[in-house]
């Protein structure tokens, strides 16, 4: 079992929780996730690792609750137990020495992008953050990505709080001004597919993170297939980080729509009991 040892609610449907998972938290690096499940009936769901401290044995998630599975997790408190916890799994980021960086995060993307900015930083790189979400009141860790930013930048859709848009017009900005060497974006597939498509005008290596349907987590079921360069990749395996631009994103988002009619219903069943 592993219990929950804090909990926050860091904005209306989104939550964190720290759980005791000691050798997940020996092991784990930047740009991993964990399969939890609930409860011994529960299904498996992945989440990106969105910190880990070994001393302590802990390691953070953060989750929007929009399924019967998270909006479950999202009920427990400070005690309760997990009955699972599997991890690290998939490829670390590829941390060194790029240059000039630029990380990009949008909505609860800001989450797992946030161990990946404090890595490359202490790496050496020269990081600029660019983080988004609809309103001011969703958006995450803001004190401590800037924190490890040497500029950083907000960009809200209704233009609540920094530049009223969206990232990829703060990251045109940010191009015209300096010189990259690499772009590193985590949000919704709409957001990754057009700062990629920006980037590869001017040439930027970009690398996303993918957040396909996943069932087992280790390569057996397929389910996590994204088309790469086209060519077929698991995203539980080969990544979840891959080159931007030559990632199927049409593909992606098709697939990542195939079970929400099922959702609803198991929803509205959860809702029921």
């Amino acid at each position: 079992m592993y219990p929950i040892v804090e909990k926050k609610q860091l904005s209306k449907n989104v939550t964190q929780l720290r759980i005791k998972a000691p050798l997940v938290a020996k092991k784990a690096k930047p740009g991993q996730f964990i399969i939890l499940r609930v409860d011994e009936k529960g299904e498996r769901i992945p989440l990106t690792v969105a910190d880990s401290d070994p001393k302590q044995g802990t390691v953070t998630i953060i989750f929007l609750e929009v399924g019967k599975t998270t909006r479950q997790l999202g009920t427990l408190k400070v005690g309760d137990n997990l009955e699972n916890f599997a991890g690290p799994l998939g490829m670390p980021s590829d941390v060194k020495k790029y240059g000039t960086v630029v990380c990009v995060g949008g909505g609860v993307g800001i989450a797992p992008l946030y161990p990946i900015v404090k890595a490359l930083k202490e790496a050496g790189n020269r990081v600029i953050s660019i983080l988004g979400a609809k309103t001011a009141d969703l958006l995450l860790l803001e004190n401590e990505i800037h924190a490890f930013s040497d500029e950083f930048y907000i960009a809200t859709d209704d233009g609540s709080k920094g530049h009223k848009g969206f990232v990829s017009d703060v990251l045109q900005q940010v191009i015209d001004k300096h010189t990259i060497d690499l772009v590193m974006a985590i949000g919704p597939i709409i957001m990754m597919k057009v700062v990629s498509a920006l980037t590869k005008k001017y040439n930027i290596k970009t690398l996303v993170s993918l957040n396909p349907i996943m069932v087992d987590g280790t390569g057996m079921c397929g389910g996590c297939r994204v088309s790469i360069d086209g060519k077929t990749k698991f995203a539980c395996v080969d990544g979840p980080e891959f080159d931007g631009h030559k990632v199927d994103y049409d593909n992606l988002m098709l697939r990542n729509r195939r079970f929400i009619h099922a959702e609803g219903e198991a929803c509205k069943l959860a809702g029921d009991q």
